[in-house]
């Protein structure tokens, strides 16, 4: 039975066969250069990039291609013309037997980091227009002294 149960990119890439590894790496090289300062994890047990707390994109290698997730709205269209080739329903598809895009997963490695702190900043506004509709969130205490 393969591994799965990976706690670093580098363990995920090496499990890897050997042919897609050289591919991963550039594909991982490629995304951390794009988001500077990204913290790299395992989650869903593949290798992703968060930014400020918040996850960004995934990568995973397969037989035959590997991926990028996820396949947003946003991202689709900012890039239609782009991924047409790539994309199968909602998910980002590389064949192994194309040079990997470096430019294209920059783009859209940036692109998504840009839509993760837009949703941020409207879920802050959102928050912020609620309070001053309904006024300050009060915490019920639960010690008996103030009850």
């Amino acid at each position: 039975m393969a591994k799965t149960d990976f706690k670093f990119v580098d363990e995920y890439i090496v499990a890897q066969p050997g042919a897609i590894q050289s591919v991963l790496e550039c594909v991982r090289k490629t995304i951390r250069k794009a988001l500077s300062g990204a913290e790299e994890v395992i989650s869903y047990q593949i290798p992703a990039y968060k930014l400020h707390g918040k996850l960004v994109l995934y990568f995973a290698g397969w037989r035959q291609h590997y991926s990028l997730y996820p396949a947003t709205d946003y991202v689709i269209a900012a890039f239609k013309d782009d991924l047409a080739p790539y994309l199968n329903k909602r998910t980002i598809r590389f064949p192994l037997a194309q040079p990997v895009p470096v430019k294209l997963i920059k783009r859209i490695a940036k692109s998504r980091a840009k839509e993760v702190a837009e949703r941020e900043k409207a879920k802050v506004a959102i928050r912020y227009a609620k309070e001053v509709k309904d006024g300050p969130r009060r915490v019920r205490s639960k010690c008996a002294i103030h009850k």
